[in-house]
């Protein structure tokens, strides 16, 4: 067993001095706050929070992070950029998969995510051809996972249909294509495969996904597998609901299948104050995605009806223009202050600074959405542990709640100094092991993707 005296930690009581824990297997044996330093403790300098879950990650769109920012004729909307997406996403093949994911997910471990939901969709070579093997795309991001020891829930993913209507996949989607059967068969392909914490299932929406198809697909999963799907992204997939289905996105989700604890509705961006509150008590995560949301225009999340209702919530980096927790809670608090003009709207008289309230709730609905038991520095959680450089500047005099406050709202990733991961450390003063290989390899592709 192995001891640590934080100076102080995030605790599910809110930040607390002189926190000493104990870790054993990977796990968290002993949690104790106010707590004498020992001798044979390890001392962390610094504020020591659970670790984040990213839970909405589509890989491979870092590599276009960027590129998508220019408009000739003011017309450029979510659609127009999806398309640019799918142009990007046919010159890709399992080698540069793995390549973006292994430098993204160091990355994300870096930044202070420890663990990672992949949102899988990139099934096929262009035109729909099966790779040999099926799931090379997959292997490679599970490959990615190995080498940087990030945790991975692989979300192997139906898309079906091109739209509501149930029109064909478009040439560009054929990438995308699985049969129910074939998902199934990845899924247990991709079971105990290195580099793999955790499978769950994910579909892809409404528009890609009959519900007819997505009950198969349920009822081939496990009852405690993670469920994710986009929802309510955008005021057409509402228009397209109500023309469909005679309801909103969220509203037919909820009254179709029984939503619980083990989905995760990622964006629910456009909810009515009816599926606010329905959504909240369904004890489902809202897998929100703010940087990503504010760069595709999007829309703004009800944040104070949801947390009121008692709602899960947590944070992804889904097209990754952003790979920082910190900044993701951040855009969230600010977008809520631009539509609700006050300022801290997350706060609560129970957890009264903003940056405590967000993370605590954000890493452990994330751990939630993953099927993870982590996202608390609590015992029996796997020891999933961030540690903010409290001699940052951006942090100077400040201690405690104040400390994390300065780290979300002004200093971000750049105040991450350590990042441990199942009570092993991956990332020590900034830096990670295989950081410097990743990133020449990362480079090279790139260039060979945008050259092609």
């Amino acid at each position: 067993m192995k001891f640590y005296h934080a100076n102080c930690a995030l605790l599910a009581e809110g930040v607390r001095a002189s926190v000493r824990i104990a870790v054993e297997n990977g796990l968290i044996a002993c949690v104790e706050a106010g707590a004498t330093l020992n001798a044979g403790d390890e001392l962390i300098s610094g504020l020591v929070l659970p670790g984040m879950a990213n839970v909405h990650s589509h890989s491979f769109q870092r590599a276009m992070a960027g590129l998508a920012e220019w408009d000739a004729g003011g017309t450029d909307n979510f659609w127009s950029w999806r398309e640019a997406m799918y142009r990007f996403a046919e010159r890709l093949d399992p080698d540069s998969q793995r390549d973006i994911a292994r430098f993204l997910f160091i990355e994300m471990l870096k930044a202070g995510y420890t663990s990672v939901g992949e949102f899988h969709y990139l099934h096929n070579q262009p035109g729909g051809t099966a790779f040999a093997p099926t799931g090379a795309m997959a292997s490679a991001i599970a490959e990615a996972a190995h080498e940087t020891m990030i945790e991975l829930t692989m979300l192997p993913t139906l898309y079906v249909t091109g739209g509501a209507d149930g029109r064909a996949l478009n040439e560009r989607q054929k990438r995308f294509g699985k049969t129910v059967e074939e998902l199934l068969r990845l899924r247990i392909d991709l079971k105990g495969a290195a580099g793999v914490t955790n499978v769950g299932l994910a579909l892809h929406s409404l528009r890609a996904a009959p519900a007819a198809l997505m009950h198969e697909a349920i009822a081939g999963v496990e009852m405690n597998s993670p469920l994710h799907i986009h929802a309510a992204e955008q005021v057409c997939e509402v228009d397209e609901s109500l023309a469909t289905y005679g309801l909103r996105p969220v509203e037919y989700l909820l009254k179709e299948f029984q939503v619980d604890r083990r989905w995760c509705l990622v964006h629910s961006t456009h909810l009515s104050e009816n599926e606010t509150v329905a959504l909240a008590q369904s004890g489902a995560v809202a897998g929100l995605c703010p940087a990503t949301e504010g760069n595709l225009g999007d829309g703004i999340f009800q944040l104070p009806g949801f947390l009121s209702a008692g709602g899960a919530l947590a944070v992804g980096g889904d097209s990754h223009i952003c790979v920082d927790p910190a900044e993701e809670l951040r855009m969230l608090e600010y977008s809520q202050r631009l539509l609700h003009r006050r300022r801290n709207v997350a706060a609560s008289p129970a957890q009264p600074h903003t940056a405590a309230r967000l993370w605590t709730l954000a890493a452990r609905g994330g751990a939630q959405a993953l099927g993870l038991n982590a996202g608390e520095i609590a015992v029996g959680m796997r020891a999933d542990v961030v540690v903010v450089d409290t001699d940052h500047v951006s942090l100077a005099g400040r201690d405690g709640a104040q400390a994390l406050d300065s780290y979300v709202f002004v200093a971000g990733k750049g105040a991450v100094r350590d990042v441990m991961v199942a009570g092993v450390w991956l990332v020590k003063e900034r830096h990670h092991a295989g950081e410097a290989c990743a990133a020449i390899a990362y480079r090279s592709t790139v260039k060979k993707i945008i050259s092609a």
